[in-house]
C-alpha cells in the first residue's frame, strides 16, 4: 500500500475513475463506557464517505462513463486495496470506483 502526504485535502483531485474516501473511525469506547484496547480497533472500518470523485474513465470509442457515486455518498469498501493519503493527523484514501462494493443508503 502506498502513502503520500499533503497540507490540504482540496489541493487534491482525484483522476479518470479515482474516488476520494475517508473511512468510518472504529469506536474506542463501548455504548457501556469501556475503553477498547487498540489491537481491538486496529482493523479499519469497511464504510467510508465519499469526499470527492474523478470525471469518469473513457471508454474504448473515447466516452467518458459516468461515475457510480458522488461527493457525500456512504460506500462499503473491501478490506483491502486503496492508496492511502494522508492529512495532517486524517487519513484518506484512493479506491478505482469499480472497487467500490456499495452505495449504503440511508
Amino acid at each position: 500500500m502506498q502513502s503520500a502526504t499533503f497540507k490540504s485535502i482540496k489541493s487534491l483531485v482525484p483522476l479518470m475513475d479515482r474516488v476520494l474516501v475517508q473511512r468510518f473511525k472504529a469506536e474506542t469506547k463501548t455504548a457501556t463506557g469501556i475503553f477498547l484496547p487498540q489491537s481491538a480497533t486496529s482493523q479499519p472500518l469497511p464504510e467510508a464517505t465519499v469526499i470527492s470523485v474523478g470525471p469518469g474513465a473513457r471508454d474504448k470509442d473515447g466516452q467518458i462513463i459516468p461515475m457510480s457515486v458522488q461527493a457525500g455518498d456512504r460506500v462499503l469498501l473491501p478490506g483491502w486495496g486503496g492508496n492511502t493519503i494522508k492529512v495532517g493527523e486524517e487519513e484518506y484514501y484512493l479506491f478505482k470506483d469499480a472497487e467500490i462494493l456499495a452505495k449504503i443508503r440511508e
